[in-house]
């Protein structure tokens, strides 16, 4: 297990703005490392994507779990991952999930109401918590509601939707809560006032700025599938490029150097 604590993880959300350049394997998680951050998340769209899933809770959690193994291996900073709706609707089985990847030294998950009842979230955050206590484990709970990234219910409602299903996600155990699609300034400021645990919101186009979110009560920012999404649009240019024509040169253009890269990973 890696020399990092669910604590530690926690205390980076008391003060300040957290900020997460989530990843999608060892290798992107190990250079966002060298990089200064202060902790690893990962995307699920990141990793679905680089197992050739989709990013609709479809990828078997076997890969899930080998893929976080890998990260944990590279990494001696607090690594927290994204577990869309836990991989099942059952909560028992989305607690022995997370009870697995906390054994590999997890700090924390994302998890999911996307378009179902608030129950079924409350259920699950039940069952990570006791399946942990079971095995002398612990693990940050962020709580997901997806009640403005997909539109649960009229703009007017969102803000009292997202607090009552807030109140019941930390009645059910959830250390934080995560509004992705959440991007007014008065909103964001009634959320965070409003809260008794940290706040998560995504980085999106209109967000405000770090250091605005923060004096408007934010502790975390995410990058969420931003990065992976502009290493795949790097990827195809570059590769439509060398397949048009063949040419070497742009290969090379803003590129990392092999040794740089090659450095930054453990020979273990």
């Amino acid at each position: 297990m890696r020399p990092t604590s669910v604590d530690s993880f926690r205390q980076l959300h008391a003060h300040g703005l957290l900020l997460l350049a989530n990843a999608w394997d060892a290798g992107s998680a190990r250079l966002i490392e060298s990089l200064g951050a202060q902790a690893v998340a990962t995307t699920s769209a990141g990793v679905a994507w680089s197992h050739g899933y989709p990013d609709s809770c479809v990828l078997p959690v076997p890969l899930l779990l080998a893929t976080v193994a890998d990260i944990a291996r590279v990494i001696r900073i607090p690594l927290t991952v994204d577990i869309e709706d836990g991989y099942s609707r059952d909560p028992a089985s989305v607690g022995e999930t997370v009870v697995q990847l906390a054994a590999l030294g997890v700090a924390g998950i994302n998890l999911e109401d996307g378009t179902e009842a608030p129950d079924l979230l409350c259920a699950k955050i039940e069952h990570i918590k006791l399946a942990c206590a079971r095995n002398g484990l612990d693990v940050f709970v962020n709580a997901r509601t997806d009640v403005y990234l997909r539109g649960l219910v009229p703009a007017g409602e969102r803000t009292d939707e997202t607090l009552l299903r807030a109140e019941r996600y930390r009645a059910a155990g959830a250390d934080g809560i995560f509004v992705p699609g959440l991007r007014d300034r008065a909103n964001i400021r009634a959320i965070a006032s409003a809260l008794s645990l940290p706040l998560n919101v995504l980085a999106l186009p209109d967000v405000p700025p770090a250091m605005e979110l923060a004096a408007l009560g934010v502790r975390r920012l995410s990058a969420g599938s931003g990065i992976a999404q502009s290493a795949f649009a790097r990827t195809a240019a570059l590769a439509t490029a060398f397949l048009r024509d063949g040419s070497s040169d742009p290969l090379a253009t803003d590129a990392m150097g092999y040794g740089d890269i090659n450095a930054l990973m453990p020979a273990r």
